[in-house]
């Protein structure tokens, strides 16, 4: 019993002492807001918009640009679109007219992922300052401004913001959101972010590099090679974007296993960049891949040790053990869990990560390309929740 009690406390010690330090730098630093020298100006900009099948909600976002707190004869807007159910024309229509801001539409013949389409449109990007922004999202009208204004500082290149909304009500993503931001606050007063938001990314224009084809973590790779390059990449919790995301949990596990899955292999393709490039490499770097590919296995470790010592140990009454595990993870995933909901959230996202190293390892053992596949599934459910 003794054993069995050290060996567990000793995996949880272990698992959490990273998060334990980080909260220790956390609270001695103190950060808040962008470490930017933030300055007003307003450059040209080109806000890219990949598209596919969006004909529900594509006028909405073009209104949101339109409207945006920023003069539109600056802007351009670039639309790269692979639909077959007519989103290219209905985003000919509104444009038909208008004299600003321009529009560069980009049709493509076939669909061959985001990564390609992305890479299209940035090279067809004109402007200053290239922002990439989501159908599916919604952005604050001060955002861009805000985003320019970080960018005034020599040493920022990249910048991405906050979810400060999480439509469809799901406390589960929420939570995480709001440990999230705690972690980007400080990594980018430290050097420089990791994870980058598809909802709204914006980067100087002679920053951007080509991502690879079969990326599905398109928008933190970039960020990343633009700090391989010598740029700083940050995170502004005052740029503000709304962004849906499931409530029930299988559809969840499904959103937060494919963004798991592609932030996995984009640390492993880039894992040469551990220890270089300042501060970024020698502790933003080894954090997150304590947080995305040891933590997660170690998390495993220790329930599969809990329920196995405690049914060893006490036989059919160890089975109390599991049904905590499995009542833990009923009740948050029903957002029931009132002040041990964010608690929930971080397990979630580590149970999301393991299954997505489960799946990485699997496809590697088989020779299987299926979770290579750059392209996406336009999802009706999420599509109502923004109607």
């Amino acid at each position: 019993m003794k054993r069995f009690l050290e060996a567990l406390f000793g995996l949880v010690a272990l698992t959490g002492l990273p998060y334990l330090i980080y909260l220790g730098v956390y609270y001695l630093r103190r950060p808040s807001g962008t470490p930017a020298d933030t300055r007003p100006r307003e450059p040209s900009v080109s806000i890219v918009l990949p598209t596919y099948n969006e004909a529900a909600i594509v006028e909405s976002k073009l209104e949101e640009v339109v409207n945006l707190d920023y003069p539109m004869a600056k802007v351009e807007l670039v639309v790269v679109d692979s639909s077959d159910d007519g989103t290219a024309d209905l985003v000919e229509t509104f444009f038909a007219g208008r004299d600003e801001p321009q529009l560069t539409l980009i049709r493509e013949d076939e669909r061959r992922g985001l990564a390609v389409a992305l890479n299209e449109a940035y090279a067809a990007a004109a402007n200053e300052v290239v922002i990439k922004t989501d159908c599916d999202s919604r952005i604050a009208p001060d955002a861009v401004r805000r985003a320019v204004a970080n960018l005034a500082d020599p040493e920022v290149t990249g910048v991405t913001g906050r979810n400060a909304e999480v439509i469809g009500n799901s406390e589960v993503e929420r939570g995480y959101r709001d440990i999230q931001t705690m972690i980007q606050v400080l990594e980018s007063h430290i050097d420089s972010t990791l994870i980058f938001h598809g909802p709204f990314s914006a980067f100087e224009r002679d920053a951007i590099v080509p991502i690879d084809e079969d990326s599905i973590a398109d928008d933190t790779e970039l960020a990343l090679k633009i700090r391989r390059n010598g740029g700083r990449v940050v995170f502004d919790p005052a740029i503000h974007y709304k962004e849906a995301a499931h409530s029930s949990f299988g559809k969840r596990r499904e959103q937060k296993d494919r963004r798991a899955m592609g932030l996995l292999r984009l640390l492993w393709r880039q894992r040469d960049t551990l220890g270089r490039h300042g501060a970024y490499g020698r502790v933003v770097l080894p954090f997150n891949w304590w947080f995305m590919i040891v933590s997660p296995w170690l998390v495993a470790a220790g329930l599969a040790l809990a329920t196995i010592g405690s049914l060893a140990l006490l036989g059919p009454f160890g089975l109390v053990t599991p049904a905590g595990i499995f009542a833990f993870t009923a009740l948050g995933s029903r957002d029931a869990l009132g002040p041990l909901q964010p608690i929930y959230s971080l397990f979630d996202t580590q149970i999301s990560l393991f299954r997505a190293s489960v799946a990485l390892l699997r496809a590697r053992a088989d020779g299987d390309d299926e979770t290579h596949d750059g392209t996406w599934t336009p999802d009706e459910e999420l599509r109502e929740v923004l109607q």
